[in-house]
């Protein structure tokens, strides 16, 4: 990112199970979960190749994290983006809990895969 580069604008979309991240009003990349009761199981990420390099990725999931623990909810990291976050950013290591071969199999049936 520039100095002069907009501040990216990241946003929860309940509706559509994700948060998004924009610049310059434009669509930008997304993290997208399921809730499983207390749990915000995050399952994709992705930022356009448009915007890649730019470090959006990792604001993104910050302030989607960020947002989990402010609404009281625990994260589970089956994307690797945010398994591998989480791997340099302990702060959230309170609030994260492991992926099992139930939430993926819960996962699986939720997606309808």
């Amino acid at each position: 990112m520039t100095e002069n580069a907009p501040a990216p604008v990241v946003e929860r979309v309940d509706a559509r199970h994700r948060y998004t991240i924009a610049v310059d009003g434009r669509a930008a990349g997304l993290t997208a979960y399921r809730d499983r009761g207390d749990q915000r199981v995050f399952y994709h990420t992705e930022i356009d190749d448009a915007f890649a390099g730019q470090g959006l990725a990792s604001i993104l999931v910050t302030r989607a994290l960020t947002d989990v623990r402010a609404s009281g909810k625990r994260i589970v990291p089956v994307c690797p983006y945010v398994a591998k976050y989480l791997t340099k950013h302990h702060e959230f290591g309170d609030i994260t809990d492991p992926v099992t071969p139930e939430v993926l199999q819960w996962l699986e049936t939720e997606l309808g895969a």
